[in-house]
């Protein structure tokens, strides 16, 4: 974001083209391709994307072409929502809407910073994808070929990956991708060479078998490599870029996508993937080197309601099982938990079983139990129910996790099953899960109300750290900032007569030059305007603060009064500032308040 101080550069793309691309774009219509939106009065209502949540906190706008989540922060107009969930910057974003409507960005108004960067990443990509492909088949990737081989794939499989091999000399990429235009910086910023001490750029992949990961689009992002002697790590995977984010990225999401009528098969790693897919199960995906994370769980959300966990039955795997069941129900996704007998991973239980091991892997996949029964089920491996104390042990145990059931139906079930299964009476196992169900139910109004608190006095404020010192002056900023996004008729009135020094906190001070700036200009000042001057987090912070202000039935008087109380405010020490100053200085401050008093 700008500073007053600078001129307001030039938007890579045209304010006439935004100004087309925003009367053929509704909102409501782009969000709901991601978001299930339900019309709640004139706006619409959902489950955010960008948070777990279990109550809708997410709300469109249709009238003012913007989305507000209440529980995140989140918001802005449809460019920005794009930006945000496709993890796009502010000209691709407009690229993906554009041709959603049938248009077209002028050539001439494309940037040539950031977007050109992640273009050249993009081709650098695809290009090793190439390089490594190429390389599995000559003299150097015999091994790795074998290795392939010897798990079973196919060579139609292979090819379906693009899976290759990184040579052990760490210079074979580098020299190629050279000798096809790229920079050193180019590679190294596409993460696929690090820089050595003289400023060199050497292969960061050497002697792996290669797995190229590649996005919704078709984009070859990142990739991940297997090595193939006992040099640690196993598998390097390439870290963030400006084209990638392993937390909301998933393996073989691009073909998982169109198979999964409903279902999702979330599975460890990456050859755990593709022998899913050679078996005929083209609906398993895969995190990236890491534990699942929220952002993926969102992204599973939107193209399946069903989710099938199927990590490895060791120890750290029921860790990781049990965590992604807590970062998945959450999305309102259905979870399930398929455990391979024998401690066997899919892959080798498949393989197991010859020709019949797709049979049997189906057969393991249709008796699979949802989370509350593989979370009941694990319990009872650790008590003996037959011995009193245990059996009151276990029911403190499994009492929170029927608890943490919303449904009251499928609640009902779980207590009734256990009664009959243990011969404890029904009426006492419910009123234990009442008590815990109302201890969750009581937390969550505390968090609720603690977080409106903290909210009310800007104490967790991340964009407007100031806010908190300059309560009453911020708040004036914000509802003058709201007024004239909301009325730029009388915006004009409003930047005539107040100066940005008279906002006293940065970030706001600095909204208020860019629109004020936009103004004198002539140009547009709605948050669909306003959206390629800030970033995705800024457009948030903006829109919660529109959304926060309902438009005023005088919006001139109310103007006036907001200005009134920043000028009341100008000058005045916050309290810290208070207590640092010395007694002469607090004197002549007092003076200053008297005066400003009298001439009012």
């Amino acid at each position: 974001m700008r500073t007053g101080k600078e001129s307001v550069k030039k938007l890579p793309i045209s304010d006439q083209f935004i100004q087309e691309l925003k009367s053929r774009t509704a909102i409501e219509e782009v969000i709901s391709e991601y978001v299930q939106l339900k019309k709640s009065g004139r706006n619409y209502m959902g489950l955010c994307p960008f948070h777990n949540e279990k109550t809708p906190s997410f709300s469109v706008s249709p009238e003012n072409g913007f989305f507000h989540c209440f529980g995140c922060g989140a918001g802005g107009d449809a460019i920005t929502f794009i930006r945000k969930i496709e993890n796009l910057d502010y000209v691709e974003a407009v690229n993906l809407l554009a041709a959603r409507v049938g248009m077209t960005v002028p050539k001439d108004n494309r940037d040539d910073g950031m977007g050109r960067l992640k273009t050249r990443i993009y081709e650098a990509n695809r290009e090793a994808a190439r390089f490594y492909h190429k390389q599995l088949y000559a003299p150097d990737g015999k091994q790795a070929l074998e290795y392939l081989r010897k798990r079973q794939l196919t060579e139609k499989t292979i090819i379906h990956f693009g899976l290759g091999y990184s040579p052990a000399s760490r210079f074979e990429l580098v020299n190629y991708l050279k000798s096809k235009g790229f920079s050193g910086s180019e590679i190294i910023a596409a993460n696929l060479a690090n820089q050595s001490k003289k400023g060199n750029p050497f292969d960061r992949f050497s002697d792996r078998v290669m797995f190229p990961i590649i996005d919704l689009r078709g984009n070859v992002i990142a990739f991940g490599g297997r090595i193939m002697s006992d040099i640690k790590p196993k598998y390097l995977n390439t870290s963030d870029t400006p084209v990638f984010n392993k937390s909301r990225s998933l393996f073989a999401l691009q073909f998982a996508k169109n198979k999964a009528n409903g279902q999702l098969i979330l599975v460890e790693g990456y050859m755990d993937v593709i022998a899913l897919h050679q078996a005929g199960f083209e609906n398993a995906v895969a995190t990236l080197g890491t534990a699942l994370t929220n952002e993926q769980a969102i992204l599973i959300k939107r193209y399946c309601d069903e989710v099938v966990i199927c990590y490895d039955a060791d120890e750290a795997g029921q860790r990781a099982t049990e965590r992604a069941i807590g970062i998945l129900r959450p999305t309102g996704l259905r979870v399930k938990v398929l455990t391979v007998p024998n401690g066997k991973d899919p892959d080798e239980f498949i393989k197991s079983y010859g020709e019949q091991g797709s049979a049997r892997f189906r057969m393991l996949l249709e008796k699979t139990g949802n989370d509350i029964e593989y979370a009941i089920s694990k319990l009872r491996t650790e008590f003996n129910t037959d011995i009193d104390a245990q059996r009151v042990e276990f029911f403190n145990r499994v009492t929170p996790v029927i608890a943490g059931i919303d449904n009251p139906v499928e609640r009902d079930v779980y207590i009734t099953r256990l009664s009959e299964e243990l011969n404890v009476e029904k009426s006492a196992i419910a009123n234990l899960v009442r008590k815990k169900f109302r201890r969750n139910e009581s937390k969550l109004r505390n968090d609720e109300q603690k977080r409106a608190a903290n909210e009310l006095s800007a104490i967790n404020n991340k964009m407007n750290k100031e806010k908190r010192f300059r309560l009453r002056a911020a708040s004036a900023e914000e509802a003058l900032i709201a007024v004239m996004i909301t009325n730029p008729d009388i915006a004009v009135k409003i930047v005539e007569r107040v100066q940005p020094e008279l906002f006293p906190t940065a970030f706001n001070r600095s909204i208020y030059e860019i629109l004020s700036q936009r103004v004198k200009s002539g140009r547009e000042i709605s948050l669909e305007d306003i959206s390629g001057d800030f970033s995705v987090d800024e457009m948030g912070s903006i829109t919660g603060i529109v959304a926060s202000h309902p438009r005023e039935n005088d919006p001139a008087a109310a103007a006036r009064e907001y200005i009134e109380v920043l000028e009341d405010e100008n000058g005045r020490l916050t309290p810290k500032q208070i207590e640092q100053s010395e007694p002469q200085d607090l004197n002549e401050y007092i003076k200053k308040l008297r005066k400003m008093k009298d001439k009012r």
